[in-house]
């Protein structure tokens, strides 16, 4: 075959003479003269000046094809500027070019000829059709349909160049992870922040350029099967890659049933990095590409990204229906919710428009089904509040591990409030919690909101909690233990009802001043069950003689003798328990000290002298006012302190 390129002067020049065929036809013979007549030298002229020439002759033959009525007798003789353009698209497939993988990211003029060439010998090939399969109409398919295998094959090729963009958002995926990690909570922002994907595009704009001229000439052509074909099955392995590189793989339901909690734990962190992921990067950048490769076709583009994220979706919904079956424990909540809200906020992120309804309604079925295990999950704490029933009392009526867990459970449960107000609202009528606390029990423990399904779980077990430390209590021997014990313990659950708002606002002000007054009283009873005796010590009756009011000076002995001794006593035991919230162990000792220190500074400073005249009152009087100041100090610090080493010299 001869080949023509548009460098080359191979004066290939005819002029043409309308065909019999045509004069019985009604189409105006003036106007095939006008088409027939020119004349074409296949090179310099048409590279440097006839381009647009050729085209237009191309498209008024084109369009004179479509106006002829009687097609039956065949198309009429076709003009040389035909055979000249099949040529010319010959010559740039069979060229230098052809051979290269890629024509290049710039489209260059030649590249510009070539599409233009290749869409108006489309609407000629397309116009041919129409009359009886003559020579003429082989001979334009064929190089029609040789120009569409080379722009499907050009088009793979660049379409397959996406390592740039694997490597980059490969990166991208580790500088979230580590945003991620350094967060307070499990996951990124509930509602994730709003991303310019054209950051994030896998392709130069170039490229892209390239990419949407292929695909516009190729749709055009009647080519959009082909081309959609090799889009699709391109940007469905790049997606395949990028999970892969994630290290996400689809695990076997058995398997995460079966895998232990800490190995599940990190592979929930991961998947949940993943869906972020997908949602504020990869779906919105495989949108902006769709739109912008298809920009004149857009059927297409949203076609294939509602089939690519229903893939992706499905094979991160597996995994999440699997953790919902898997073995549930009190631990495992805040990451269930996390999971919970990682598919809220995938269905948020996902374009309702593109993708079918039937994948939203499956991304909320899996949602409600995590949502299902989370709040079965928050109500067996419950369970795990009444079936701890520890025999052997905490030493030195510390908070107890049960108040502790408990506690920083409900405040953690706090800041997934409308989480779990959502779920539970969702769940109420399955029975998976306890309906022992009504209603209006509830609404009476809070005066700033309604009784909302989790204002009423938090209120049971705050009041389980309460009956549970109140048995455990009842395990001290000593009663100024026991109250140290509810004082350590009612303290504790008052101060994270109050530093959390959530949870503050659930159990409202009325329940935080009740707590605040039944702490007070354990202040009390404590006091009165220690400290009365020693105060009993310092009281003047029974010292005093009948006869003349004077000190009985063996009784005041014997007095001093018993104060040391009840006091010793108390220093050693209690310098053994253990106050650990510092404003209550300093109100404590202030509290005593008030009542102590007084009535034990005037009691010496009155008796000193009846005791042998003061001489030998170091013999009876053990401690100074200031000692016993010194060791009240002591007190609640966990340890026991020799009472010498407090002793004034």
């Amino acid at each position: 075959m001869e080949k023509l390129s548009l460098g080359e002067h191979n004066n290939f020049s005819k002029t043409c003479q309308i065909p019999t065929t045509l004069r019985s036809s009604s189409v105006n013979d003036a106007s095939f003269r006008k088409i027939y007549s020119r004349k074409y030298s296949i090179g310099e002229d048409v590279e440097s000046s006839s381009p647009d020439d050729l085209f237009g002759d191309i498209d008024r033959f084109t369009n004179l094809l479509l106006e002829i009525d009687d097609k039956s007798s065949g198309p009429p003789e076709t003009p040389d500027f035909v055979e000249t353009l099949s040529k010319m698209i010959e010559s740039k497939l069979e060229g230098d070019d052809a051979k290269r993988k890629v024509l290049g990211e710039e489209m260059s003029e030649d590249d510009m000829f070539f599409m233009e060439a290749v869409a108006h010998i489309s609407k000629l090939t397309n116009a041919l059709s129409h009359f009886p399969p003559y020579a003429t109409l082989n001979r334009t398919s064929m190089v029609l349909q040789r120009a569409m295998t080379f722009l499907e094959e050009e088009f793979r090729a660049l379409l397959e160049d996406s390592t740039n963009w694997l490597d980059q958002n490969h990166n991208i995926y580790k500088a979230l992870s580590n945003q991620e990690e350094h967060s307070d909570r499990c996951m990124l922002p509930r509602e994730p922040d709003s991303v310019e994907s054209d950051d994030y595009l896998a392709y130069s704009p170039q490229v892209m350029t390239k990419m949407n001229k292929i695909a516009t000439t190729m749709v055009s052509a009647g080519y959009e099967t082909e081309c959609c074909q090799v889009y699709s099955i391109c940007r469905r392995n790049a997606i395949r890659q990028q999970m892969e590189r994630l290290e996400f793989e689809k695990i076997n339901i058995n398997n995460v049933v079966k895998m232990p909690w800490e190995s599940l734990e990190g592979e929930i962190s991961r998947w949940i990095r993943v869906v972020n992921f997908y949602s504020r990067v990869i779906f919105p950048s495989e949108k902006k590409l769709g739109e912008l490769v298809f920009s004149e076709h857009p059927q297409f583009w949203q076609s294939h990204f509602s089939n690519l994220a229903r893939s992706v979706v499905i094979q991160l919904l597996d995994f999440a229906e699997a953790v919902a079956m898997a073995k549930r424990s009190a631990e495992k909540l805040f990451k269930f919710l996390d999971l919970y809200e990682t598919l809220k906020n995938l269905i948020l992120s996902m374009d309702s428009d593109l993708c079918s309804t039937d994948l939203m309604v499956e991304i909320a079925s899996g949602g409600d089904r995590v949502g299902e295990a989370a709040a079965s999950i928050f109500c067996d704490l419950e369970n795990s509040i009444k079936s701890d029933a520890a025999r052997t009392p905490v030493p030195g009526g510390a908070v107890h591990p049960l108040t502790r867990y408990v506690m920083n459970y409900l405040k953690y449960a706090g800041e997934y409030k409308d989480t779990l107000e959502k779920i539970f609202q969702k769940h109420k009528g399955n029975d998976i919690c306890s309906t022992a606390t009504s209603q209006n029990e509830a609404s009476s423990t809070s005066t700033s909101e309604a009784a909302t399904p989790f204002c009423i779980q938090v209120v049971r077990v705050m009041e389980l909690l309460d009956e549970n430390l109140e048995a455990k209590s009842n395990l001290y021997r000593d009663p100024s233990l026991r109250y140290i014990f509810l004082m350590n313990n009612g303290r504790y659950i008052l101060q994270k009802v109050k530093s959390c708002a959530e949870i503050r606002q659930v159990m409202g002000d009325t329940w935080c001043r009740r707590r605040s007054t039944v702490v007070r009283q354990y202040h009390k009873n404590y006091q009165r069950e220690t400290w009365s005796r020693v105060l009993q010590c310092l009281n003047q009756e029974g010292l005093l003689q009948m006869n003349g009011g004077k000190v009985n000076k063996a009784a005041m002995k014997e007095r001093m003798k018993t104060f040391s001794t009840i006091f010793e006593e108390i220093h050693r035991t209690q310098s053994s328990w253990m106050v650990s919230d510092e404003q209550l162990q300093s109100e404590l000792r202030v509290s005593i000290s008030a009542v102590v220190i007084p009535a034990y500074r005037s009691f010496v400073g009155r008796f000193r002298q009846c005791l042998d005249n003061g001489k030998q009152a170091d013999k009876y009087i053990k401690y100074q006012p200031e000692d016993i100041e010194a060791l009240l100090e002591d007190l609640f610090e966990g340890n026991t302190t020799s009472m010498s080493s407090r002793r004034r010299p």
